[in-house]
């Protein structure tokens, strides 16, 4: 996000809602029905009220929202759901069946500390004893004792059926007060308990870094600001951040996680979204209690400002595939209308410091089943959404290929440049500014205001745009969100957090159509009694659907821990395979659907899972030329905007022939404008000896583009024809 522009100018002198959606009522039946506030008791708003300290000039994340829990927190068989504020009351609310629910807040002692700042909300069975827990994460601009963060332990239930928890963050050693978004639970060391990695942030803008700066600041670990793993050894948490290879610096923004077993090896890994410019994190698990960081090795290029993120298997193929949000708006009147992202001198500059290749649109990396993935985001039509939080890749119609929902907008749209026009108007002439024409000017600032999304899968990789069909269209600012089958019908229903608005509650209608489910819950047999971690694979018909049991998803939030599968028209399923987090292996024959099936890992068998490796064609050996190419520091794009590439950077080509006549062939390797050309001559044992030529250094001034050998004169010898190109000479 662009907090780096300067206080002053983040202003707006409109009153008029940018981007507001007009939306018209659909001719047919509605995917989606939002449930009025009257029906459901749900009466839970995330208030901000600004004021002198609390404002977005004087705390950053002050608009990135509150989160959404769900999950069964009194055993009736009915999901509850717990909202997070980021200066009230925290809400729970106990499902009684049919939508209606009551305001359990206050009887179950679990509000949170009054006052600022709460942020992420993370439902699991903590200690093992079969019931939901809470963690519930604080930042802010605050004191460390009041960002200390929060457990609550579901203790049982009153004898009206309501949830009671104490707070036990201190005694677990999770009561950390860091910069906190949201914590997450995996058991990542097989030890059959759940351990925590903690998403923390920086609370200050990115400043502008070199080379030696940042490799300063990523070796520098920061327990306040950067991520955390909280691994659980006799039901404590111990931080073991750096012993397991994760980097803690604080160079880290982080907005999302997303837990996935990526490479198939039966070890989750993890993916850390990073806001600004610091490039996002692949950490790959090592089967030994240590991670890996493989982004560059694996993503060719990533999103810029990377916000929530998902991991699920989009094309029912077997291998998981990796979802990250921007900020890049739909049409081109806000692409125009907002800030733009990073000009070449800053890209080209982040690069030199060692950041990666980064673009300010939503990415899809498709897993190609061999550590690379393949980014498709615009080829799948779902890169532009713009300020968005929360991703959620699941099947909303039921029927076997999973769907896309984002949640979309931010309060005041700074990044507006008509805005930032007239700011620098109203400071020369009214000079210097108080603390209260600061605020005056705050309120002032227009609301984004636009729609959150939903994305239909057309069968794997593409995706068309179905929010309006399916009746999400309403203008909000929403951030956090879960989904759940709250009535127990078989299809996924939505609930949404927003900002200054009541909360979203969506009843999927899917229940209308001819399409059928199947619904899968997991019993672990030891601590880890969600079976977090563990893979269910669904087979019919020669094809395949996948789901992750990974509840901490999307953006501050925890979605459903019962597994929801769409199955089309099909009545009954060939098997049903479970991989369990512990190494064992369930498989169910002839499952019929339109029904709650209930895995037990103790009645699995352990299973000598093999991993396999694609065989390569070829084999890396050790690199016997030493040519190093000197890149131009020419930027083409200054000369020439409309360019759709760098004729400069073209370099360096290399042909090959038998310069020599020795039957062995020998390598030409062109230079950059500057750098001379270097021949290598191969020799009987195979290694390449540079052939000096007076030739190639009288012409290192060009750019050398292109080359051949050939016989031009036809007297047996191999001649060189270079091409010189560039946009500099």
């Amino acid at each position: 996000m662009y907090f780096s522009i300067l206080v002053l100018l983040i202003i707006s002198c409109k009153n008029e809602k940018i981007g507001e959606i007009k939306t018209e009522v659909p001719s047919s039946p509605s995917l989606f029905t939002l449930l009025p506030k009257e029906k459901t008791n749900i009466h839970f708003e995330n208030t901000l009220t600004e004021g002198l300290n609390a404002n977005v000039l004087m705390y950053e994340y002050l608009y990135n929202g509150g989160g959404v829990a769900v999950g069964d927190f009194n055993g009736d068989e009915l999901v509850d759901i717990y909202f997070t504020s980021n200066m009230g009351d925290n809400k729970l609310y106990i499902n009684q069946g049919e939508f209606k629910f009551i305001d359990a807040t206050e009887t179950s002692n679990i509000a949170g500390r009054s006052g600022p700042w709460k942020t992420g909300i993370s439902a699991a069975d903590i200690n093992g004893d079969n019931k939901l827990d809470l963690y519930l994460c604080y930042s802010g601009a605050l004191p460390p004792e009041k960002r200390k963060n929060q457990v609550f332990i579901n203790i049982g239930n009153d004898e009206n059926g309501m949830p009671l928890f104490e707070e036990r963050g201190e005694a677990l050693g999770l009561a950390s007060p860091a910069f906190s978004n949201q914590s997450y639970f995996l058991d990542y060391d097989h030890d059959q308990d759940l351990d925590m990695i903690l998403l923390n942030h920086n609370p200050k803008s990115l400043p502008v870094l070199n080379e030696v700066s940042t490799a300063k600041l990523l070796e520098k670990d920061d327990p306040l600001q950067g991520v955390r793993l909280f691994e659980q050894d006799k039901g404590t948490f111990k931080d073991v951040t750096v012993k397991a290879g994760i980097s803690g610096s604080a160079l880290t923004y982080g907005l999302g996680i997303g837990i996935s077993d990526l490479n198939n090896d039966g070890w989750v890994d993890f993916y850390v979204s990073n806001d600004y410019t610091v490039p996002d994190y692949l950490y790959m698990n090592n089967a030994n209690g240590t991670f890996t960081n493989q982004l560059k090795e694996s993503l060719g290029h990533i999103s810029h400002f990377s916000m929530g993120n998902d991991i699920a298997d989009l094309n029912n193929d077997g291998h998981q595939d990796i979802l990250t949000l921007d900020m890049l708006p739909e049409d081109n009147r806000r692409q125009k209308l907002l800030l733009a992202p990073d000009n070449y001198e800053k890209f080209d500059l982040n690069l030199r410091t060692g950041f990666h290749y980064q673009y300010m649109r939503n990415m899809l990396q498709l897993n190609n089943g061999n550590g690379t993935f393949s980014e498709i985001g615009q080829f799948s039509g779902i890169s532009n959404t713009d300020w968005s939080w929360v991703a959620l890749l699941a099947d909303y119609d039921n029927d076997g290929w999973k769907d896309l929902f984002v949640t979309n907008g931010y309060y005041r749209d700074y990044t507006n440049l008509d805005f930032i026009n007239y700011m620098e108007n109203y400071v020369q002439s009214k000079g210097r500014l108080k603390r209260e024409d600061v605020l005056e000017i705050i309120n002032q600032m227009p609301s984004s205001n636009l729609s959150n999304y939903l994305f239909k899968n057309l069968g794997g990789t593409t995706f068309e745009n179905a929010t309006k069909e399916a009746g999400l269209d309403q203008a909000a600012n929403s951030n956090g969100a879960a989904y759940a089958d709250l009535d127990n019908d078989g299809d996924l229903d939505l609930i949404v957090n927003n900002i200054n608005k009541p909360a979203y509650i969506y009843r999927n209608e899917s229940q209308n159509t001819t399409k059928n489910y199947l619904k899968v819950k997991l019993h672990g047999e030891t601590k880890n009694t969600s079976g977090i971690g563990s893979r269910v694979v669904l087979y019919n018909n020669k094809r395949k659907q996948s789901l992750e049991q990974i509840p901490n998803r999307g953006y501050l939030s925890t979605v459903s821990n019962i597994m929801n599968f769409g199955l089309g028209q099909v009545n009954t399923i060939d098997s049903l395979v479970i991989d369990w987090n512990s190494g064992k292996r369930q498989v169910l024959p002839n499952v019929d659907a339109n029904q709650l099936v209930t895995l037990e890992e103790k009645n699995a068998q352990l299973s000598k899972k093999i991993k396999t490796s694609p065989t390569s064609i070829f084999r890396e050996i050790t690199p016997i030329i030493p040519f190093d190419h000197k890149n131009t520091a020419i930027n083409d794009f200054k000369r020439q905007s409309l360019l759709l590439y760098q004729p400069s950077h073209s370099g360096p080509c290399m042909t090959k022939g038998d310069v020599n006549n020795d039957g062995l062939e020998d390598i030409f390797i062109g230079g950059s404008s500057g750098q001379g050309a270097t021949l290598y001559v191969q020799n009987s044992t195979g290694d390449f000896v540079p052939k000096k030529n007076s030739a190639f250094d009288l012409d290192k001034k060009m750019e050398d583009s292109d080359a051949t050998f050939f016989d031009a004169n036809n007297d047996g010898f191999q001649d060189l024809y270079i091409a010189s190109g560039g946009y500099h000479n």
